[in-house]
């Protein structure tokens, strides 16, 4: 699962790419001009920019510039419809990661995110572990003393930000900003639902504990509360 900002002004384009990317499993927000493509890619730390070349407001040249000035780590794939070779080369130059012009099948888009999303400088170390929780990120699997563990997308996702902050307490604040999308509900109780499935998978010994009214915590020590907080 990875973070990605689709920075699309067509709207159709946009739900069209962003339906797909949150199917394959990824949390996708959307900015509809350059403007504020440079105000969400300031604020929240995203793996992968799909970033529209013909940009309103901020040219999604200047948009590329910009990110690529300040040290941004996202991945960068322009799209655009010009076709023309030295359009691409020109693109790449400005600090672009890959190039792809429109129109577009799908399945070539979600190849070349997960080709940039594969390259080491643009994710975590692939494999964490806590305890005996193994979590591979690459291959999206998980297992507990060797035995695997099927998880849903957003048990996976609530897992994985746990486990890359062992011992810290996140609140359900926090793992809604991350594992789910900006348009997520504030006030749903999709994180309590989601974690009462992870726990149950998971198993005993309890591995995650709680503290009420302040968040939960991944630990592997038996001492986990069964409670949940909100």
């Amino acid at each position: 699962m990875a973070r990605v900002l689709v920075v699309e002004d067509e709207a159709v384009m946009a739900k069209a790419v962003t339906t797909g990317l949150r199917r394959a499993g990824h949390v996708v927000d959307v900015a509809v001009d350059g403007h504020a493509a440079l105000e969400r890619t300031g604020i929240i730390s995203y793996d992968l920019v799909l970033l529209d070349r013909d940009l309103p407001f901020v040219h999604g040249d200047d948009v590329c510039r910009a990110m690529v000035a300040r040290g941004d780590p996202a991945r960068i794939l322009m799209l655009t419809a010009a076709r023309a070779v030295p359009d691409r080369v020109s693109g790449l130059h400005l600090g672009a990661d890959d190039y792809l012009t429109k129109p577009f099948a799908f399945d070539e888009l979600l190849a070349r995110v997960d080709a940039l999303l594969r390259r080491p400088e643009a994710r975590a170390v692939p494999v964490t572990r806590v305890g005996d929780i193994e979590i591979d990120r690459a291959r999206r699997t998980v297992s507990r003393a060797g035995a695997p563990v099927e998880l849903s997308v957003k048990e996976f996702g609530v897992l994985d930000v746990l486990a890359g902050r062992a011992g810290e307490l996140v609140s359900a604040e926090e793992l809604l900003h991350l594992v789910w999308d900006e348009n997520a509900d504030p006030f749903t109780n999709a994180v309590r639902v989601t974690m009462v499935g992870l726990r149950k998978k998971l198993g005993d010994p309890p591995c995650i504990s709680t503290v009420r009214g302040v968040g939960y915590r991944l630990g592997t020590d038996g001492a986990g509360e069964a409670g949940e907080t909100q």
